[in-house]
């Protein structure tokens, strides 16, 4: 337990929003004493870190919050799993370790629907290059090839290690090679702000070793920490945030306190402290302190399907390090030592790609969104759905006997469903009821079916085909039909939830926060987080999350004239 119970800065999760904020505060020259509050546990075993191994900490035992949507009327009934990470670190530390930071145009948007330059391309990825180290070699020179990235696009000084695996899976360029053959452009760096092609993902780990938001809180001093203090409200006096409450203790701040808790639990933070739709609020007997109802509405995420095919065991050599329970223990052993060996190599490494679809933009469904959409997903570096492999048995072991099989995942981007997040009870332990409406818009149900044909051009394309000996899961036939409902059955979200505590224009009927991230209607209180982030980007958003905290915190030190930070 803390041992002062008043700060500068209180800022409530630890994700990568959060951690940025509290850091780029504690870190400033003048020194404000800063609280940082997590719900859950300091998720320090060094055995989370191992990169090939990313793919599982997500059923971790007390590491994931173990949410759920509600019952999704367009995918027959489902329930989907609605991870959010719980710890240090966030959803970082659970997530699947993909770095991607999105379409310049996706922050260009974000800049005029708010109106403020401070979210423009050009100032986010200045923000971008401070927060990371970004490694772009590999072990094996032929594989340059896949990979181009400008030493302008990124940064060599920052606290967040990201950037390519320097061994990959043998099956690796077969994959990439049969994308480039089966027509689809190449991208050699999709973190240049424009995402179009195919090409190696970025991950949020370098030299072996996972990367975490927790990473950005070492070093400190000004800095207090305290865990498994999840925060039920905002203790407030009047209409001014004075301090929040977590496990019956109260943290005073005198300067500001910032919500960073995700677009799950942001609002219902918001919510449990009098902020919200107020007809909710007074159905479950909590004081309105500040009718406002866009709080919890909004949801946007991304979804994909899958098409697992079992390959031919020569194209790969999976089997002989899985099946061999003496091999990953040995590899254990070596990463433990220097953080090298094969879990540096299996799974380390996949390709990833945004790209455009002339059939989509065709779909009278499209031409029926309003002008404003086409427009945005007409321009230049905007994609319309991504394709990636996923080495899908570390998530789900229990699928697989013959791990030489390839999982190629399309996902959708620019999705037009909104769903919502509301209140089902007063106890502030209680989750949201989450409900992303997954499909009901008729674009996506029309675009779900345009682009999981784009993935079969692949499968079905002779330089990937040639090795496929057999289809694990796809749609039954090549039909509209048979493709929905294939949709229905096998969706997943990708768990990139946006946009319920969105920010605006003060004045609109859709806005939270404004452009300073100030949670409009009350004083001394402020998101930062993707809850607050009025464009789902394309991408995956844990990159968003971390240049979110860390605008935050600019906006923060102009503020408060904190600005010159020391290292």
């Amino acid at each position: 337990m803390a041992s002062e119970q008043s700060y500068d800065f209180i800022v409530v999760g630890s994700g990568p929003a959060g951690c940025a904020v509290a850091s780029q505060l504690a870190q400033s020259a003048k020194k404000p004493s800063v609280l940082l509050l997590e719900a859950g546990g300091p998720n320090d075993d060094n055995s989370l870190r191992v990169d090939g191994k990313r793919w599982q900490t997500f059923t971790q035992e007390g590491m994931n919050w173990g949410y759920k949507t509600v019952a999704q009327k367009h995918l027959n009934g489902r329930e989907l799993d609605y991870s959010r990470g719980k710890g240090l670190g966030g959803s970082s530390a659970i997530n699947f370790g993909v770095y991607a930071v999105g379409a310049r145009d996706d922050y260009d948007e974000w800049a005029s629907v708010v109106g403020d330059d401070t979210f423009s391309w050009k100032n986010i990825q200045t923000r971008f290059k401070k927060l990371e180290t970004f490694n772009g070699t590999f072990d094996v020179a032929e594989n340059q090839k896949y990979a181009s990235p400008k030493a302008s696009d990124h940064g060599t000084e920052g606290v967040l290690g990201v950037g390519y695996a320097k061994e990959w899976d043998q099956d690796l360029p077969l994959v990439l090679d049969a994308f480039e053959q089966a027509g689809f452009p190449k991208n050699e760096d999709h973190n240049s702000g424009n995402p179009i092609g195919m090409g190696l993902c970025i991950n949020s780990c370098r030299n072996g070793v996972r990367s975490t938001a927790a990473d950005l809180l070492l070093g400190h001093t000004n800095l207090v920490i305290v865990t498994n203090s999840p925060v039920s409200r905002v203790i407030m006096k009047g209409k001014r945030a004075v301090g929040v409450e977590a496990n019956g203790q109260q943290y005073h701040a005198s300067k500001e306190i910032i919500i960073s808790a995700g677009s799950l639990d942001t609002p219902k933070i918001l919510m449990h402290s009098g902020i919200g739709p107020a007809d909710q609020l007074s159905k479950f007997n909590i004081p309105v302190i500040h009718d406002s109802p866009a709080v919890g509405q909004g949801l946007r995420d991304h979804i994909f399907a899958p098409v697992i095919v079992t390959r031919n065991p020569a194209t790969n050599d999976r089997n002989a390090f899985f099946k061999d329970t003496g091999a990953m223990s040995a590899a254990t052993t070596q990463w433990q030592k220097d953080n090298t060996g094969p879990w540096a190599r299996y799974n380390c490494q996949i390709c990833i790609g945004w790209l455009k679809s002339d059939n989509l933009t065709s779909l009278p469904e499209f031409k029926a969104l309003p002008p404003s959409v086409q427009e945005f997903m007409n321009r230049e570096t905007i994609p319309h759905y991504e394709m990636i492999n996923f080495p899908i048995h570390n998530a789900y072991p229990d699928m697989f006997q013959d791990y030489s099989y390839l999982c190629l995942a399309v996902m959708m981007m620019n999705e037009q469903s909104i769903g919502e997040v509301r209140l089902q009870s007063s106890n502030p332990s209680e989750p949201l009821l989450f409900d992303p409406k997954f499909l009901e818009h008729p674009f996506d149900r029309k675009a779900s079916i345009v682009i999981y044909k784009h993935l079969m051009e692949v499968v079905n394309h002779p330089s990937f085909a040639k090795d496929t000996v057999s289809t694990m899961l796809g749609a039954a036939s090549d039909s509209d039909e048979d493709i929905l409902e294939f949709w229905r059955n096998n969706i997943s979200s990708t768990w990139h939830m946006t946009g319920t505590a969105k920010m605006g224009k003060v004045g609109d009927a859709d806005a939270v926060v404004d452009h300073r991230f100030r949670v409009i209607g009350v004083d001394g209180l402020r998101v930062a987080d993707m809850s607050c982030v009025p464009v789902l980007t394309n991408n995956h958003t844990q990159a968003t999350a971390y240049v979110t905290g860390a605008t935050a915190a600019d906006v923060l030190l102009e503020e408060y004239g904190l600005a010159e930070i020391t290292k």
